[in-house]
């Protein structure tokens, strides 16, 4: 029996008066899922427990089936792993966002949280030189993908109470910047960045081009090195994980699934669809599990673009979904387990803790229903409490 795990982030929505109050899931067309969810076990399941950030973080930890009340120690310690920075005792790593501030009309906005989606060439050159002069002294930078990178920083304050830029974007962060619960120190090295990358000639080069400089670090989701156990403990199985994003690969690694780095895999609506679908298809041949996590939707939600978030859904259905059905059937008997992490709604452009959607199909024991997947058709079936415990179900039977 092989096993896929596919995840559309930020699927998730409300019914938006301009799709005549449907979801964007409810309004957009989706042959693919709509066949599992009618054809499997559709249901809402709670990806994010009490107490804890409706983040890709937690959501996702759930969907690979562990408990993030127990196994949650931080989102960027998860992105750590993906890159292969063990981090030692004392180490907080911290997500180093690269943004681009808007100073004028005097006050700090957020004015594009993920710089553009700068392209990843470009934010290497960044990061590095941050590194050179402010690394030392027990920080690090760590380029990573994009806008998102990573800061290992030496007895850093883990408490400081960070905040996603995504939370904030066309707003104030003047209160993270006066540093406010326990934030001065986050605050002093944010400000430190800014005549660095103001003069740096990448940005100076981006301006040109009309595009928005990444003027700014912003820190947020720290936290110490987690301990997982496997796939091959649990269920003596092994396989892939395959993501534009460090946080889904360094997932997989706590898992023990091999990340599989897909040329031109960003994140976002240009992804290489293709390859993905390559990738998780060879590691199915070689493996027994593939969790393909999609980025797209989400990005959409967070920039508010309802037109481009229905584009993401679409092509998550039509350029992931169905290809991976179709390259199954020639694999064998096999299991899937369809769901998106967490909501991220159009109208606050920020994640949700709302119960999301989900499906388990066997190819084995196709069903016979007339649901499609989408929030309210899944709010009429089986509800899980505990996302967790889906992977239990996909791998004994359900």
């Amino acid at each position: 029996m092989k096993y896929l795990i596919l995840v559309g982030d930020g699927m998730g929505d409300l019914p938006l008066a301009e799709l005549d109050e449907r979801t964007p899931l409810q309004a957009a067309s989706t042959p693919n899922m709509d066949r599992l969810a009618r054809e499997g076990v559709l249901g809402l399941t709670q990806t994010v427990p009490p107490g804890k950030e409706p983040g890709s973080d937690t959501a996702n930890m759930s969907l690979l089936g562990y408990d993030p009340a127990i196994f949650h120690t931080g989102r960027s310690p998860i992105e750590a792993a993906a890159m292969g920075v063990d981090l030692a005792l004392g180490e907080i790593a911290f997500r180093c966002n690269l943004v681009t501030l808007d100073h004028t009309g005097g006050q700090t906005v957020m004015a594009e949280y993920a710089a553009g989606h700068i392209d990843s060439e470009t934010a290497a050159r960044l990061i590095e030189s941050l590194d050179r002069e402010l690394g030392g002294s027990g920080l690090r930078f760590y380029p990573g993908v994009s806008y998102r990178h990573l800061l290992v920083w030496k007895d850093g304050p883990l408490g400081a109470a960070t905040v996603p830029p995504h939370d904030r974007s066309a707003q104030s962060v003047d209160d993270v910047l006066n540093g406010g619960g326990g934030l001065e120190l986050v605050a002093e090295l944010t400000r430190a960045s800014w005549p660095l990358l103001k003069d740096h000639p990448a940005n100076a080069e981006r301006v040109a081009q009309g595009k928005p400089p990444a003027n700014s670090i912003w820190l947020w989701g720290q936290g110490t090195k987690p301990s997982f156990t496997t796939y091959q403990d649990r269920f003596g199985l092994g396989g892939v994980a395959i993501s534009a994003v460090d946080l889904i690969k360094g997932l997989g690694v706590l898992a023990g699934l091999d990340p599989v780095e897909v040329e031109g895999a960003t994140g976002w609506l240009d992804t290489n669809y293709a390859g993905k679908v390559a990738a998780a298809l060879k590691g199915l041949e070689q493996g027994d599990v593939a969790y393909v996590h999609v980025e797209a939707p989400d990005e959409a939600s967070h920039g508010g673009d309802l037109k481009l978030k229905m584009q993401a859904i679409e092509d998550f259905d039509r350029l992931a979904v169905g290809p991976l059905m179709q390259g199954l059937a020639e694999v064998g008997p096999h299991r899937v387990l369809l769901a998106t992490d967490h909501f991220t709604p159009i109208s606050t452009r920020t994640h949700g803790i709302q119960p999301v959607p989900y499906v388990l199909w066997d190819s084995e024991n196709p069903r016979q229903g007339e649901a499609g997947f989408n929030e309210a058709d899944a709010a009429k079936g089986v509800p899980e409490p505990q996302a967790h415990v889906l992977v239990e179900r996909l791998v004994e039977g359900f």
